[in-house]
């Protein structure tokens, strides 16, 4: 006879499997480790999930989380304007912004066109990013756009399409991808950042 979970500990661990990086067995252990913890650390994990989910939005310039309507890197006057790099996710974005090597700003995407996913140009943005774009030759004098989608099968069909779309738009604005300093398969975020500096410096033309 096997030991049947209670209803409530199933949601939970159903619940923690969702996230990225854990799967039900994984899950489960975590599940436990928050249970034998004391009250009051669980009630910290659960205050703070509540003021991230209540307080925090998306900028409304690049789409990173903040408090405000506009993050503190769109709202740096030190950043070049008429620089903007495209991402797939804010850990892309942080990943970038560590390495030094970017002195404009970004546009956060949500995620790379999959298909299978049924995530298409306007699940992940497309339609803000060329707004985005317009904006910046409006108001920005926008120079340069950089792609920095990741090196795999989907983030190369990302900056396929995103680079295609801007051309159509600003045929004049340069459109440029990182180099392939990156290796292939490698997500932006997990890439060190020396490999970022480089990638960033050696951008081309796609």
């Amino acid at each position: 006879m096997t030991v049947r979970l209670s209803a409530s500990l199933e949601h939970l661990i159903e619940a923690l499997a969702e996230l990225p990086g854990l799967g039900p067995k994984s899950a489960q252990r975590a599940a436990f480790h928050l249970l034998d913890k004391d009250a009051a650390r669980l009630a910290r994990l659960s205050e703070a999930v509540t003021e991230a989910k209540t307080k925090l939005k998306r900028c409304r310039s690049c789409r990173t989380y903040c408090e405000g309507d506009v993050c503190p890197v769109c709202a740096d006057e030190r950043r070049d304007r008429g620089l903007l790099c495209v991402v797939e996710s804010v850990p892309d974005q942080m990943a970038l912004d560590a390495s030094l090597a970017w002195p404009g700003l970004y546009f956060i995407l949500s995620g790379r066109l999959s298909p299978m996913e049924d995530r298409g140009p306007e699940e992940v943005g497309l339609t803000d990013l060329i707004a985005r774009v317009e904006e910046g030759l409006r108001e920005d004098n926008l120079r340069e756009v950089v792609v920095a989608t990741s090196y795999t099968p989907e983030g190369d069909a990302t900056a396929y399409y995103v680079i295609e779309a801007l051309k159509k738009r600003a045929p004049d604005l340069r459109v440029t991808r990182l180099a392939r300093g990156l290796p292939s398969g490698i997500e932006i975020e997990y890439t060190d950042l020396s490999t970022l500096a480089g990638a960033v410096y050696d951008r081309r033309e796609p």
